[in-house]
């Protein structure tokens, strides 16, 4: 089987969806030998070439001022379309609503392979954030839905998700298929923790609580930093580490220190900002440190994190009703809120003294909402089976023809047919060159005869000269 992969984003960058995609090829190689191919917009200074599958970078822009550090692609790129095109793919798959679905559609339409597209985050509110006028934002998701309803087959990566992208006005049917997460299961050896975290005040018998993603106030951080300071005036002590990086971060840092815990001079500082940690084992090892996760986000459409600190044995407390708390039963393997700060600090001082009872939870988090990217990929290529064999019967759900797919078609084939004239004029320019090229050495091999003819009767003029000069000599 060969599948194409496409995403907005791809290495340097680093996000949720880039990790998915990057688990999909490594256990569709490895586990099932199917071949793959990556398309995302290309990067300032990023080196493809060491990854185990080809990667096409097409054009991009320059947008990270106004989209948290991504760049925008430009999904008419003829000449990276054409590369994914002559791979032939079995399976095209989109992890982005925005070029890469636009590309994967134009693709389609060459190699006539089915679209599956996976709905991982809610895109609209990153849209109403970025887009000031309301009008342009509302059109910008309806745009975005619109493509979604374009694909052959929409996956979910929870419930919650599905329902949200049902709210946005999304008119298909949709499958709910879990991620995974590629932590192995099992808490990190006592002497890795400690070097990890090493240099920071973590006193032992303090509740140590634990942030990891994107700084941003729309995951419900400040619900977090707003608790903390109720447990801090109540004579509470902790300790609450938040690691990763994001717009928000310095707003966050300075809400820590006019709330008094950090960098008030007065005691510890309660709240520690490591910035990002990209190394996987130093993450693991922080879940192993830490005491509960924290993460009372309605905005996540999954949570991996959450299920990160589930493979190390980490509770999470979360919003009850939220697409993270799904598969949670409050006190048994996690801890749901109601989305506010007080509900936030008043779990913290019924469970935070009792550390046995947290570690507990955590356990039955670990054996209960785990779940591996091998086992995830094994559930995605059995669907994908299924789609070429529905497509092969011809039973593949008629999907929603849209305006755009008659634009987009006389796209892919103006593309198609510049891309043949580029090639043709490659072939002409060779062929051409390597006539110049002939044409070159035989000028040069005429000229090098002609030399040598000059050479010759200038040889031959002078040998006549000298006889002629030469004395004559009488005969008496």
């Amino acid at each position: 089987m060969k599948v194409c992969l496409l995403n907005d984003s791809f290495p340097p960058v680093i996000d949720g969806v880039v990790n998915v995609m990057m688990n999909y090829a490594t256990y569709l190689m490895q586990d099932y030998g199917a071949q793959v191919m990556v398309g995302t917009p290309r990067y300032p200074n990023a080196d493809y070439s060491a990854y185990p599958y080809p990667v096409v970078p097409y054009q991009s822009f320059n947008t990270a001022s106004v989209t948290n550090g991504y760049r925008t692609g430009n999904p008419f790129s003829g000449k990276s379309v054409s590369r994914l095109a002559e791979f032939q793919p079995d399976i095209i798959h989109s992890h982005c609503p925005a070029s890469a679905t636009i590309i994967a559609r134009i693709l389609r339409d060459e190699v006539k392979a089915p679209i599956v597209f996976t709905y991982h985050t809610k895109y609209d509110i990153d849209i109403r954030r970025e887009v000031k006028s309301k009008l342009a934002a509302r059109e910008g998701i309806r745009a975005m839905v619109r493509n979604i309803e374009a694909c052959d087959e929409v996956w979910v990566v929870s419930q919650g998700a599905g329902e949200s992208l049902k709210e946005l006005g999304f008119q298909g049917d949709y499958r709910v298929m879990n991620n995974g997460v590629d932590f192995a299961r099992g808490r990190v050896d006592p002497d890795t923790v400690a070097r990890v975290t090493a240099g920071y005040d973590l006193p032992e018998g303090v509740p140590v609580y634990l942030f990891v993603g994107r700084m941003m106030t729309y995951k419900g951080l400040p619900i977090i930093l707003d608790a903390l300071k109720m447990l801090a005036d109540a004579g509470r002590e902790f300790r609450m580490v938040f690691i990763g990086k994001g717009p928000d971060q310095e707003l966050l840092e300075q809400k820590a220190r006019e709330l008094g815990l950090m960098g008030s001079g007065e005691g510890p500082d309660r709240c520690i900002f490591t910035g990002p940690i990209y190394d996987r084992d130093e993450l693991r090892a922080w879940n192993t440190r830490a005491d509960l996760f924290l993460f009372p986000s309605t905005f996540d459409t999954n949570g991996l994190v959450v299920r990160e600190a589930a493979a190390c044995g980490l509770a999470s407390v979360l919003i009850e009703g939220s697409c993270a708390a799904e598969g949670i039963t409050d006190g048994r393997n996690g801890f749901t809120i109601a989305e506010n700060a007080e509900a936030m600090a008043a779990k913290l001082e019924q469970v935070g003294e009792d550390l046995s009872f947290l570690h507990e939870v955590g356990q039955h988090a670990m054996d209960e909402i785990y779940l591996s990217w091998r086992d995830c990929v094994a559930v995605a290529y059995d669907r994908y089976q299924t789609v070429l064999d529905m497509k092969r019967a011809g039973t593949l759900p008629v999907r929603k023809k849209l305006p755009s797919d008659f634009l987009l078609y006389m796209t892919a084939q103006s593309m198609e047919e510049q891309e043949r004239s580029r090639r043709i004029r490659h072939e002409l320019f060779d062929d051409f060159r390597e006539t110049a090229l002939g044409m070159m050495e035989n000028i040069q091999e005429a000229e090098e005869n002609t030399e040598r003819f000059w050479d010759r009767v200038a040889e031959e003029i002078r040998g006549h000269r000298t006889q002629r000069d030469r004395p004559r000599h009488e005969t008496v």
